[in-house]
Formats: structure tokens, sequence, C-alpha cells
């Protein structure tokens, strides 16, 4: 029996990966959790924290010669199976241990042009908006004691049971199609994306000359594997692409999405008031990057990096600087968190939440969506999908040396980790100046020429 298919590019950019993404956003502010962990010190709770981004490492280093092997559909059932035994262990864990095993194991299974990227960076934070809420919900459980942060991280059984039941229903990549040799499927899957089953619209034509252009130049190129990425003209491209990815990380973000709850109480907001607040600020995220729909494929990337990491380093210096000033240092902590070990109140701890909202946004508005456009365009055709997976690594990476340094930042230098985040922020917004050319409007030949050995940029 052949199952109806669905083709619409929107549907398949839609995807909730940020379900497991913030399962330990709110959870770590619970006493459910606290208590049960041993109230975990900030080294043990960067190593749990930071266990996602270590899996997902290696689940980028792998997921290019699975996806070759099994083709895109049959690698995310691969994927999705590990997201099932990952989650099942999360919810069983019996300590710290198997906790961060599971995290490992979720963070293994994860893994393309203007506003279809972006779709795909909505669908993300959509994930962390309404898994935040869930959490958020199961808090008010006061059943077994471990029953609120279990019953929070059971929910991401949905999502992944979802996408299973509705892999059959996708087509498969027509470029791996093309590439085991079955040319009317990869035409036929072509015409009912692109054109409403037409074979023969001219985009159609064009889109299957890409792709065998592509093989072709893989199959003829004399340098193969990963050396092909930093010789010739090709490092330029490698440095952008993970360069870029590593900076959507460094600039600091994270703090307010991984960590909002602690920089809320830092600003004085305790219990629903801190959660409830926190829970708008993902809103925020959502309703930036949808506004990133209008302009995306309008407005050059180059303006948005910079501007944006601009703000996004402005925003750092305001809150480490009223910190710095208007807080009082708790040597002990808060109520015994170290993670929290200074405080502001009044006036000050306005300008503090505000300041983490225009972050979020200016981060939703450009950077967040921005990163995955710029480097899904700088690839050449035969690099492409393994420099995806080589700027994925840096992606995660980076995530990894955040993860471990935040929560240690905040139990020890307090305010300076806002400025360190500033001025790397800062620094972003000037490498992507001096060395990003501008992609947007672009053809695959023009991007081409722009990273040429001796092409001037930006």
């Amino acid at each position: 029996m052949v199952l109806p298919k669905i083709y619409n590019v929107y549907f398949l950019a839609d995807r909730w990966f940020g379900f497991d993404i913030s399962s330990m956003s709110l959870v770590i502010g619970t006493t459910q959790y606290t208590t049960y962990f041993d109230n975990p010190d900030t080294i043990r709770q960067d190593g749990i924290t930071a266990s996602m981004a270590g899996g997902s490492v290696i689940g980028a280093l792998v997921v290019g010669p699975i996806s070759n092997r099994l083709g895109r559909r049959d690698s995310i059932l691969f994927a999705c199976i590990w997201w099932l035994i990952g989650t099942t262990i999360q919810v069983a864990c019996n300590g710290e241990a198997m906790l961060i095993v599971d995290r490992l194991l979720n963070g293994f299974c994860k893994e393309y042009r203007g506003i279809i990227l972006c779709i795909q960076q909505w669908a993300i934070e959509w994930g962390i908006f309404v898994m935040y809420f869930i959490s958020y919900g199961w808090s008010f459980y006061h059943g077994k004691p471990t029953g609120a942060f279990r019953g929070a991280w059971a929910m991401q059984y949905i999502p992944c049971i979802m996408l299973m039941i509705g892999l059959p229903f996708l087509p498969r990549s027509p470029r791996w199609l093309a590439k085991v040799g079955r040319k009317e499927e990869v035409i036929s899957v072509l015409a009912n994306i692109q054109a409403k089953g037409d074979r023969e619209d001219p985009l159609v034509i064009a889109e299957w000359e890409e792709i065998t252009t592509i093989l072709a130049a893989e199959r003829e190129s004399p340098i193969k594997g990963w050396r092909l990425f930093f010789t010739n003209g090709m490092w330029k491209r490698t440095f952008a692409g993970t360069s870029m990815q590593a900076w959507q990380q460094l600039s600091g973000a994270n703090v307010m999405t991984y960590y909002i709850l602690y920089v809320f109480e830092m600003a004085g907001l305790s219990g629903n008031v801190d959660l409830t607040s926190s829970g708008v600020e993902y809103a925020v995220f959502i309703i930036g990057t949808a506004m990133t729909f209008f302009f995306i494929d309008n407005t050059g990337r180059r303006p948005l990096l910079i501007y944006g990491t601009m703000a996004m380093s402005t925003c750092m210096f305001i809150v480490g600087g009223i910190l710095a000033t208007y807080g009082t240092y708790l040597p002990d902590g808060l109520d015994g968190d170290l993670s929290v070990r200074i405080k502001v109140t009044g006036a000050p701890s306005y300008v503090v939440i505000v300041f983490s909202y225009v972050l979020v946004l200016a981060y939703s508005l450009t950077l967040a969506p921005i990163a995955w456009v710029y480097v899904a365009e700088v690839w050449s055709l035969e690099t492409r999908a393994t420099g995806m997976a080589l700027a994925s690594v840096s992606n995660w990476l980076s995530n990894f040396g955040i993860g471990f340094m935040i929560p240690a930042g905040f139990a020890n230098i307090t305010y300076k980790l806002f400025i360190i985040f500033g001025i790397l922020s800062f620094a972003s917004s000037v490498q992507a100046f001096f060395t990003y050319p501008e992609t947007a409007g672009k053809t695959i030949e023009g991007i081409e020429k722009l990273f040429e050995p001796g092409a001037t940029a930006p």
C-alpha cells in the first residue's frame, strides 16, 4: 500500500525540536528537582545541562554518513528511536549519572534558504515555549516527590511519537533518491513540491539539474573527505560557516533561555511571578522570529548580523552594569542557591528584566534565524551537506562549553559574566563587518565568486 505524501515545504520545516532543549530550563528551579538531586552544585549542574550538547556534537558528526546510507527520512526515524530511549532513561533516572547519560542520548538524536529556515527556527522556539509551560504546569503536582519533573520529562514522548507516525507520509529526500539512481522518483517528488505535479515546470527542471550537478561535482572532486574544507578558497567558507554557528552560542543568548530563571531571581522575582515572567521571555522569542518572516528574504544578512549582535552586546553591558552598580552580594547564595549570588531590587530590577526581554527580541530577529540561513548559503554545491554538518558540530561544541560556563560564572564572577558575553557579542559584530560577505539575493555562482582565492570581502 502506498500512503499519500505531504509535499508542503512549510510543514516539512515545522519540527518541535525545542521540547528537549527546554526540558531543563524550568525544572532546575523547582524544589522537587533540587531536593531529589541533593541541590546540585554549579559543577554538577553544569555537567547535567551541558551533556545534551555533548551528545549533539556526536550526533552532528555521524548524521552525514547515516543520512547518506539510509536517506533523510529513515535517518529521522533512527533518531526518533534514540529519542525514545533517551526520554525513557530520563524519566526513570535514579541519579545524576543516569540523567547525564539520558541527555547525551537525547542530544545524539538532533540534527533550508530564507523563510524556510526561519520556520525551522520558529518551530524550535515553539517547542521551547510549549515545553516550558508544560513543565510549569507539572510544577504544581504534589503527588509523588519526583512526579513533577518526571511527568514533565515524559511529555517529550508526544512530539517524538507524532513525528514517527507522520514519517511514512513524508517524501524521501530528492537528493538521496538521485544518489541511489531513482531518477523518476526524484522528478516526481520535485514536481509535487515545487509545481503541483507538473514535471515539465522550469523550476523542477532547474532543481533536477542542480542536484545532478552537485552529485557530479562530488564524484569528480580530486580531494575527498574533510581535507576538501581546508584547501584553496574553501577554508574561507569553513571559517565563515563554523564561526557563524559558534557566535550563535557564544553571544550569550543561552543565558536568557536555559538560565532565565536565575537572571530573574537576580532581579528580585520569585515563585510563580518568576516562572511566568520567564515564560513571557519565550513568547517574545517566538514573536521576534515570526516578524523575521516578513523581511528575511528582502534584507541583507550582514546588516542583521552586525546590528543584531551590537544590540545584544548593549543589553548585556546594561544588565551587567546594573547588577554591578546596584546589586547586593549574597555570599551564601539566594536561599542556598549559589547560582544566584547577586540581587537587585526596586527600579534597577525592572531595568534588568526589560533589557533581558530586549536582548531576546534582538536575538530572535537576527542572529537566531540568520545564522542558519547564512550557513546554508556559504557552501559550494559539492560541500553543502557535509558543510552543514560541520557547522552544526561548531554550534554544539560552543553550546557544550557555554553549558559549563554559565552556572559557574553566575556563582563565581556574578555580573562579570554579562560583561564577558557583551564583549563576545560585540566581537561577533566586528567579525561580521570585516569577514562575512553578503549572500542575500545572490545566485549559487555569485556566492562561489565571493569565496574564490583573492576575492575581496565583504
